[in-house]
């Protein structure tokens, strides 16, 4: 190095250079970084030692670390230390030492850095740590690392504490011998975890995974669910960070709402054909006994009415009226045994389906057309008695709210299914109106589409209005 080039090198440094004679432990040399630094002028400086601007290093320690230098045990030594302004701040200083013998009088050069940014990014790297320690700790589950190298084999580099309360193993024992895991999970759930983790690495998204695990400690089946987000550490490697938690109540929970509910659909199919049947019992005594009681009543009120006097004009008017309100009775017989249930459904499910749709254009004024691709549907009893009142409940609702001029109806058989859809060009269902509290037309029409083993679905059409579509499947047929 060529000596001219020292003092220029000396100036620009951003590191505290300073060079201290050995005998008296004065600044011979200070750069501009390190005056700047403390605040003082160099003259200031020269009047000054090591010790009078690091308070908590004494002479005698200094003394100490060039006679180690001076006797030769040690080529340098560095030092932490505390540097006080002229202002009295302070800032902490990372020094190295060197001592000089050429010359006449022995130096020691000291460069230092101020430290100050470097302990507060460790401080605050050491808060977060802590922060994410604290966080991770009270996490309900088990927070981990997982990584997949190219070769297949697997590891977990980070497991937090929760590892043991969740899998039933030590944090020791999983990192020993990584393939603990996949043993804990169950035979039939191994191949959905198995491609939840190929769909993760091949799209690079979240790894979510439910499946149920044996934990021999305890000897008990626990519910997992698994989410993890993937990066890809080099062309072999990818590793995932999140979180596993126990998933046992909520799936439990879970299980059991769908079998409720499954055991609510049955009992409300039970009560539907119970009901049908009583309705048909009911439906044939009125027929039968009450129909027949009141045929004999006419019929002798005929006689009777032949037998008295062609002149006793009010007694004629009387058998007259009495005549009138029987024929009204056996037609109000007739109507509530047909609503309790259409004798028309004897004929077959075409024909009830037809007369029920020209019973409601002449009832409420609006055009009903119904096509068929069969003339015949057979279907078993309870099944076509169900899509009959589905299509009496979805009549009822197109009259009550549609404010439609147009009803179509389809019936379709195929060998797969029969298809049941009925479209208005009414105001159209809204999402509110099929949440409105004891609503019950929609939520009925469903439950018996369901307990037929059916579909039923609600959509707009597209010209406006709604479509109602029931779907019940046959069986195949060899």
């Amino acid at each position: 190095m060529h000596a001219e080039w020292l003092p220029t090198i000396l100036q620009g440094s951003v590191s505290e250079i300073y060079v201290l004679k050995c005998d008296t432990l004065r600044f011979e040399y200070v750069n501009p970084a390190a005056a700047n630094n403390l605040q003082y002028s160099i003259a200031e400086l020269a009047e000054m030692s090591p010790a009078t601007i690091a308070q908590n290093m004494t002479h005698e320690a200094y003394e100490h670390f060039f006679q180690d230098m001076r006797n030769g045990s040690r080529n340098s030594v560095a030092i932490n230390t505390i540097h006080t302004r002229k202002d009295g701040s302070t800032y902490p200083i990372e020094f190295q030492l060197f001592y000089l013998a050429s010359g006449a009088e022995p130096v020691i050069i000291a460069i230092g850095n101020d430290v100050s940014s470097r302990d507060k990014s460790d401080k605050a790297l050491r808060a977060s740590e802590s922060r994410l320690g604290a966080m991770v700790s009270n996490t309900p589950g088990l927070v981990y690392q997982f990584l997949l190298h190219g070769d297949g084999q697997f590891s977990f580099p980070y497991l937090s504490e929760g590892c043991e309360a969740l899998l039933g193993i030590t944090a020791e024992a999983l990192h020993a011998n990584p393939t603990l895991f996949v043993e804990l999970i169950l035979p039939e759930d191994r191949q959905s975890y198995q491609d939840a983790m190929l769909a993760s690495i091949e799209q690079m998204n979240n790894w979510n995974w439910e499946g149920r695990i044996w934990i021999e400690k305890w000897k008990d089946v626990k519910w997992i669910n698994l989410r993890a987000m993937p990066r890809m550490l080099d062309e072999h490697c990818v590793q995932w960070e999140g979180l596993m938690t126990n998933i046992t109540a909520s799936r439990l929970e879970q299980e059991e709402i769908i079998r409720s509910r499954a055991q609510l659909a049955e009992l409300s199919a039970h009560i539907d054909i119970v009901k049908e049947q009583e309705r048909t019992h009911i439906a044939r005594e009125i027929h039968d006994d009450l129909g027949g009681n009141l045929t004999a009543i006419k019929m002798a009120l005929a006689l009777l009415t032949r037998r008295l006097p062609r002149k006793n004009v009010e007694l004629i008017e009387k058998a007259d009226y009495v005549e009138s309100l029987v024929d009204r009775t056996i037609e109000s017989v007739h109507r509530i045994a047909g609503n309790l249930r259409p004798g028309i459904l004897d004929f077959g499910l075409v024909a009830a389906i037809d007369w029920q749709g020209r019973e409601f254009e002449k009832q409420v004024g609006i055009p009903c057309q119904f096509s068929s691709n069969k003339t015949e549907i057979d279907l078993a009893l309870d099944q076509a008695t169900a899509l009959f009142r589905i299509f009496q409940e979805a009549l009822t609702n197109i009259a009550k709210h549609a404010k439609a001029s147009l009803v179509t109806v389809q019936l379709v058989h195929t060998r797969q299914y029969v298809r049941l859809e009925i479209v208005d060009n009414g105001r159209g269902i809204q999402m509110t109106d099929r949440n409105k509290p004891k609503s019950f037309g929609i939520r009925g029409m469903v439950e018996r589409s369901i307990a037929m083993g059916g579909s039923l679905s609600v959509s707009t059409a597209p010209k406006g209005g709604t479509i109602v579509a029931i779907n019940v499947p046959l069986p195949e047929i060899a």
